[in-house]
């Protein structure tokens, strides 16, 4: 008989885990489980007390041995960390399989992450909610005190130290469980299907498993950065005469009295432009340059590595699965893996051998800003295991594939088909002649290329002014023909916008279900819960979840979808206005997501053990075969396979194998 239990822990660990996460916060010599909170089959909640086994004997048996036991389903509200936790306190890692995430589950439903988010999003009752004492225990049981003459020196709280507190956090520690199952229960109608359950398993074997870092290296990049710095903000003082001129306010104060004109910020496009001007004097150009080679440092980048590091070399839980709730994507964490820059050096090996040996003269000669090489090295502290190499494969072009295959967008799928440049391609239908790369016409391709980035979800001038086209030379003049160009050399992709609007008008206003392009459109009720969703079925057979949705009127008085979920800007829950264009992109990304997800089970069980992955792209690290083209190769082929649920979409991939992780 199946049983289920559902499980939240209060630990300490001295190290932090907002910024190092949670696997070297468990990983310290200090980490300890405090508290064991824990209901069977919906049952009463116990609290075991870690600080005091001797009074929690039986519960505690009883919860422990359920762990090893196939027959009870283990359920946390981010089951990632009571799983890390429990397995550290075993010894040994627990299966993965016999694990559900609620957090995963609010996600999948389009909920925030966070427990008290959640729980207020879903109107929870408040005996039902989160107690909002928690931080305030948190902070004073599970966390390093400041020594004082109050508290006699000591440098964290124990339960001696205040009883009654102690008391309330074993209160709290059990009102956890009860919100985890009332947030499992609203949304048991809504289930994570069987195969997002095995990628969310196979995602927490990658994150423990995590990827080696070249420490050494990584030391000394800090310490020439640390050195760096030190020497431009002396310098900046020296001109400005400033106490502090990495001050924002300051700098804009001084920059704005030296130039006579009034200058708002000093984001990085504002510094650029500024650096354009002929009327600067030469205190103001060598401040922007400063301010420039300031912002081009990874310090912090530096900083995160060397604070996550565990201590068998590795950095581990770099990303969160489906961390971009929309599409199902993953999300970067700690380093930001999904945002590092990218790597220009040549010769690369030289700039990471100049900075192992800590010689930051030899590395300004030859590569000139110290800050912008470091910052390109930054990938490069992410090496192989001793003895290993990294496979490095991404797929190619994979939204531009997907879009087309969604649309039908024949001519598109022929030129990935044979292997052709999209970008040569596009300009050439946008212009009605032949683009070729460096050659013929091939002045046409940036432009190609710009639209491609730009246009496919329903962008027009505006899209390719963000994506940089005034910036490239581009005439502003020239932008609305850009746009009429493109959509009108790719009719299927634009109708699918309109297409995608229609059918999700439709069905938030009608009910019912449309079917679009392969995926089913859907009003769903829980009338139990009092919950609707508009739903997207996606081909993998995955959906995507909009909240409460609803339609209003937007700026140009046509009506407009609405539903609830997290703004972006504010990080708050509220209405948001979404469009087709915007409908096609999250479906793009989401069977874009699907494709790696896919990929990464398919690696993974042909024993290429994936260490990480950014968007499109998957890092392997293994034992190195006789021939390094055949290990790419076989990695290429696996991800280049058709998908069942895929017929008729062109995939491609292609890579590296080295020592250590880098952009080509």
């Amino acid at each position: 008989m199946q049983h289920h239990i559902s499980i939240d822990l209060e630990t300490y660990s001295s190290v932090p885990i907002k910024t190092a996460g949670a696997h070297a916060y468990i990983d310290s010599p200090d980490f300890q489980i405090l508290l064991f909170a824990y209901s069977i089959d919906g049952g009463a909640v116990k609290v075991i007390d870690f600080t005091d086994l001797e009074g929690s004997y039986v519960d505690m048996a009883v919860a422990i041995a359920t762990l090893d036991n196939p027959d009870f389903i283990k359920h946390a509200y981010n089951a990632a960390f009571e799983w890390a936790c429990l397995s550290k306190y075993l010894g040994k890692q627990l299966p993965p399989e016999q694990w559900r995430d609620t957090m995963l589950h609010g996600l999948y439903c389009g909920y925030p992450a966070g427990l008290d988010a959640v729980g207020r999003a879903l109107g929870l009752p408040e005996d039902k909610q989160k107690l909002n004492t928690g931080k305030a225990l948190i902070r004073y049981f599970c966390v390093p005190c400041k020594p004082s003459k109050v508290n006699g020196g000591r440098t964290r709280n124990y339960p001696g130290h205040d009883p009654d507190k102690w008391n309330l956090f074993k209160t709290y520690n059990a009102q956890d469980v009860v919100t985890e199952m009332e947030v499992e229960n609203r949304l048991s109608a809504f289930p994570v299907p069987d195969f997002v359950q095995k990628q969310w398993e196979t995602d927490l074997i990658i994150n423990a498993r995590g990827v080696a870092v070249d420490m050494p290296f990584v030391r000394n990049a800090l310490q020439m950065g640390y050195t760096v710095s030190d020497t431009l903000k002396s310098e900046a003082i020296a001109i400005s005469n400033l106490d502090n001129p990495n001050s924002v306010k300051q700098l804009t104060e001084w920059l704005s009295k030296e130039t006579g004109e009034q200058v708002d910020n000093l984001q990085k496009t504002t510094v650029a432009k500024m650096l354009n001007s002929e009327s600067n004097s030469s205190a103001v150009n060598r401040m922007l340059e400063i301010r420039q080679e300031l912002g081009k440092t990874s310090i912090k980048k530096y900083d995160a590595l060397e604070e996550c590091y565990c201590s068998d070399g590795r950095v581990r839980g770099l990303l969160q699965f489906y961390g971009a709730n929309r599409t199902g994507r993953w999300a970067g964490r700690l380093v930001q893996v999904q945002n590092l820059p990218r790597t220009y050096l040549d010769p690369l090996d030289l700039a990471r051998d100049l900075v192992k040996s800590n010689k930051l003269d030899a590395l300004k000669t030859i590569y000139g800003s110290p800050n912008d090489t470091l910052s390109q090295l930054i990938r490069t502290a992410f090496v192989a295991s001793d003895g290993n190499v990294l496979i490095d494969a991404d797929f190619s072009a994979i939204e531009a594939r997907v879009i087309a295959w969604l649309a039908g967008e024949e001519w598109r799928l022929d030129v990935f088909r044979n292997g052709g440049d999209i970008y040569c391609a596009s300009a050439s239908q946008m212009f009605h002649c032949r683009v070729v790369k460096g050659g013929e016409n091939g002045h046409l391709r940036q432009k190609g290329k710009i639209a491609e980035l730009a246009l496919g979800y329903g962008g027009s001038q505006g899209a390719l002014v963000a994506m940089g086209a005034l910036d490239m030379g581009i005439p502003e003049e020239e932008l609305p023909d850009m746009v009429t160009r493109w959509r009108e050399a790719n009719p299927r992709i634009t109708a699918l916008w309109y297409a995608f609007d229609s059918a999700a008008q439709s069905v938030i206003s009608n009910g019912g279900e449309e079917r679009v392009a392969g995926c089913v459109f859907a009003r769903e009720y829980d009338y139990s819960q009092n919950m609707t969703y508009f739903t997207i079925l996606l081909p993998s057979g995955r959906k995507l979840f909009y909240v409460n949705p609803s339609l209003g009127e937007n700026r140009w008085g046509n009506p407009s979808i609405l539903y609830e979920g997290v703004n972006q800007t504010t990080k708050k829950w509220q209405q948001i206005e979404t469009f087709g264009g915007k409908i096609v992109e999250n479906v793009v990304q989401a069977i874009a997501r699907d494709c790696l997800a896919q990929a990464i089970e398919k690696l993974e069980d042909a024993g290429l053990p994936v260490v990480f992955h950014v968007h499109d792209e998957v890092v392997i690290d293994v034992k190195p075969w006789a021939d390094n083209d055949e290990m790419l190769h076989k990695v290429v082929s696996i991800m280049s396979e058709p998908i069942p649920w895929a017929q008729g979409l062109p995939l491609n991939a292609d890579g590296w194998v080295g020592q250590y992780f880098k952009k080509d």
